[in-house]
């Protein structure tokens, strides 16, 4: 599953685009917009379940996303739990959550069922 798949997109075709698009041969260019995520409270985090796991050497969040929850695609919900945007936040020895069930945190995002 995607993190794109809830969001909306938009088309971005002449005015300040069209030396761009010329210089790509095309006449529109079709992007995401941002995501609006859901902040973060210190009540949702109480209300999940969650599994510690200590930061190592050879640890990615694709790579717990695919050990917690069969997908690797998921590691977002890893980052975006623990407040790190991205892997470089983290230093060896900190302590994860890998926040559970995945269900309702996809819930949180509008995704429904997988």
């Amino acid at each position: 599953m995607s993190r794109y798949k809830p969001r909306n997109t938009f088309v971005n075709e002449g005015g300040i685009y069209q030396e761009f698009l010329d210089d790509r041969g095309i006449s529109k260019l079709q992007q995401y917009r941002t995501a609006k995520w859901p902040v973060l409270t210190n009540k949702i985090r109480d209300g999940f379940f969650t599994k510690s796991h200590i930061w190592s050497i050879s640890d990615n969040y694709w790579k717990l996303a695919n050990q917690f929850y069969g997908d690797p695609k998921l590691w977002w919900i890893i980052a975006w739990f623990n407040r790190r945007p991205t892997e470089a936040h983290n230093n060896i020895g900190d302590l994860i959550k890998i926040p559970a069930p995945i269900e309702e945190l996809l819930s949180l995002f509008n995704y429904g069922a997988r």
